[in-house]
């Protein structure tokens, strides 16, 4: 794992910690260009009554604000938890350069539906991935309870 990925994964995690006080599930994200972090989100579906209010989506909205432009080659998605089908297409869409994610989403991944990124994005998984399913599993034991 390399360092910076590291760094801007905590700084993921720091987001995922602020959905979960709000009562969101726990999935947070960054995106960087150029070694500076110019978009930081977390979920938000639950405080907008929105289902695509994703951290991905969010992330990849204030991304493209902050460049003003729709596309975000040469940008890094850093997201605590492995993208779901809706987010797979936005990041295609907006042809990231990297996606870096932590945790696995076994059930609704978008790995798990055979769908793949743009050709051009790099992807990396794993990252910090134990402490991004604490945080899930912490909040769905919650839930549960």
């Amino acid at each position: 794992m390399d360092q910076d990925d590291a760094y801007y994964m905590k700084l993921a995690l720091q987001e995922a910690e602020k959905a979960q006080e709000l009562g969101e599930v726990p999935v947070g994200a960054v995106v960087v260009v150029d070694q500076r972090v110019i978009a930081r989100a977390h979920n938000l579906t639950e405080r907008l009554n929105d289902v695509t209010a994703h951290a991905e989506m969010q992330a990849i909205t204030a991304a493209a604000h902050f460049l003003n432009g729709k596309y975000l080659v040469g940008c890094t998605l850093y997201v605590t938890l492995e993208p779901c089908i809706m987010c797979a297409g936005a990041l295609q869409w907006s042809q990231l350069s990297r996606v870096v994610y932590g945790a696995s989403d076994s059930k609704r991944g978008f790995h798990q539906a055979g769908i793949q990124l743009h050709p051009k994005t790099l992807l990396s998984g794993g990252v910090l991935k134990d402490q991004a399913k604490a945080l899930l599993d912490q909040f769905f034991a919650k839930k549960r309870a």
